[in-house]
C-alpha cells in the first residue's frame, strides 16, 4: 500500500499565471481557478497536476550544466514531432540548440527557461 498519492509537481518561475497558461496551451490541462497569481495549478481529470509558484528572484535554469543546472523537466508525447514543434514555438517556446536525439525527442525551453521535451509516441 502506498504512503501517499501523487498530487502535483510544483515549478518555480517569475510569472506563475503566464507559465501555467503556456503549459495549459501545450497539454490541454485546465487552469484551476484559485484566485491567486503567485500559485496557479493545472489539473488533469485524475486530479494530479502541475503547480506554478511565482518567485521574485527566480533565475532560469541552464541546460546542459552551467551555474543554474536543470532541476527537473516535463516530457510530452506527441504523434508528429514536426507539427507539435511548430505549435509550441508559436506559443513562445524556444528550441534548444542541443538536440541529442531529434528523431526521438526534441528539447525546448518554456517562456521561463525550463527545459521540456516533446517525445515521439
Amino acid at each position: 500500500m502506498p504512503i501517499a498519492q501523487f498530487a502535483y509537481t510544483a515549478i518555480d518561475c517569475a510569472d506563475a499565471r503566464g507559465l501555467a497558461q503556456f503549459y495549459s496551451d501545450v497539454s490541454g490541462l485546465k487552469i484551476q481557478d484559485g484566485g491567486s497569481d503567485d500559485w496557479v495549478m493545472l489539473v488533469a481529470e485524475t486530479g494530479a497536476g502541475i503547480a506554478f509558484q511565482q518567485i521574485d528572484d527566480y533565475v532560469a535554469p541552464t541546460w546542459p550544466g552551467g551555474e543554474h543546472p536543470q532541476q527537473m523537466h516535463l516530457d510530452f508525447e506527441v504523434g508528429d514531432l514536426d507539427a507539435a514543434e511548430q505549435q509550441v514555438l508559436a506559443l513562445g517556446a524556444i528550441k534548444h540548440e542541443l538536440q541529442p536525439a531529434p528523431d526521438s525527442f526534441r528539447v525546448y525551453l518554456d517562456p521561463a527557461g525550463h527545459p521540456f521535451c516533446l517525445i515521439n509516441e
